[in-house]
């Protein structure tokens, strides 16, 4: 939210703030639309509302721009994310990430597939974007690791693999994504695989349990 100061008028962090939405919004309907390939800064800033040097002028290179789109969706699902397991362990957080992660999907459709279109198609970029999508993949990660590592009802066993058990449950997710990419209208599905990976993740904790 925006406020005016004494005189009437936006700070320039306020302008800032409302042209870095602006431009975050229409870099995100680009790269859906024409792919990361076909979006340009000049479009970004026309499309923006702006001057079509502007964007050039903020970010100064197009990996510097979809860096800017990364970070921003990136944040956005994690503070989400974090809101909804805050306080929960085990398989309960395991459970509403999967049930967070689809509603995200559901609710903000243009910026998961911009996310993921940049971070499948930059993932070998050896750039700050490989970087960028490497530390958010870690912190994803190492969250699961966390879940499971801090509940009391998972035994020894299953603490012991919590990283292994972390990386299935990411790359799941990754495959999850990747069927959505390819049937955006097949929201059914892409249900009822998220609900398919809270059985298996189920099925592997109960069999990580000592007797």
């Amino acid at each position: 939210m925006t406020s005016k100061n004494q005189s009437g008028r936006l700070t320039q962090a306020e302008r800032t703030e409302i042209s870095d939405n602006r431009m975050l919004e229409a870099a995100v309907e680009l790269i859906v639309d024409r792919g990361p390939a076909a979006t340009s800064l000049k479009e970004v800033g026309l499309k923006a509302g702006y001057s079509r040097g502007l964007a050039g002028q903020r970010f100064g290179s197009k990996d510097n721009l979809f860096a800017f789109v990364l970070r921003q969706v990136g944040d956005s699902w994690l503070a989400q994310l974090k809101q909804t397991t805050d306080q929960q362990t085990g398989l309960v957080a395991i459970h509403d990430a999967l049930d967070e992660h689809y509603k995200f999907c559901v609710e903000a459709p243009n910026q998961v597939r911009a996310f993921y279109t940049l971070w499948f198609e930059s993932v070998n970029a050896g750039s700050e974007l490989a970087q960028i999508i490497g530390n958010i993949h870690n912190r994803r990660h190492q969250d699961v690791v966390t879940w499971i590592t801090t509940d009391s009802s998972v035994g020894d066993r299953g603490k012991k693999n919590a990283d292994v058990i972390a990386g299935q449950f990411c790359a799941s997710v990754i495959g999850i994504v990747y069927y959505w990419l390819a049937n955006p209208s097949d929201l059914e599905e892409t249900r009822k695989l998220h609900d398919n990976l809270k059985k298996t993740m189920t099925l592997i904790l109960a069999s990580e349990q000592e007797g």
